[in-house]
């Protein structure tokens, strides 16, 4: 499986499991073994805001697009990110933000 991301301001979280041609979206089964190579789906076709764009099988393999929410801290892997190639089956890893750095405020009050 090849997954390519789309990068989007939000503060969703996206969780992917993938097990085979079936995707589990933040729960959701997205069941794909029934497409044979060469067939395509656009992305409409499929009742989720997470596909950007069609899926497609071709030799075997299921290439799709599914937008990458940013949060706040993004790194520059999530907001320029490299398609994921040769998915293996379980959790879909994705690329991951920059640290919150957190400063101590030391400010003082004054009478």
């Amino acid at each position: 499986m090849i997954i390519k991301l789309s990068p989007q301001r939000r503060d969703d979280v996206l969780g992917v499991t993938k097990n085979g041609d079936v995707l589990t979206i933040n729960g959701e089964v997205f069941d794909f073994s029934p497409m044979a190579d060469g067939d395509s789906l656009p992305a409409t076709a499929v009742m989720s805001e997470w596909f950007s764009g069609q899926i497609d099988k071709n030799n075997g393999e299921l290439e799709l697009a599914l937008f990458l929410p940013l949060p706040a801290n993004f790194s520059q892997a999530q907001a320029f990110p490299q398609p994921l190639l040769n998915v293996p089956d379980g959790p879909v890893l994705f690329p991951a933000p920059s640290p919150v750095i957190v400063t101590e405020d030391t400010t003082e009050e004054r009478a």
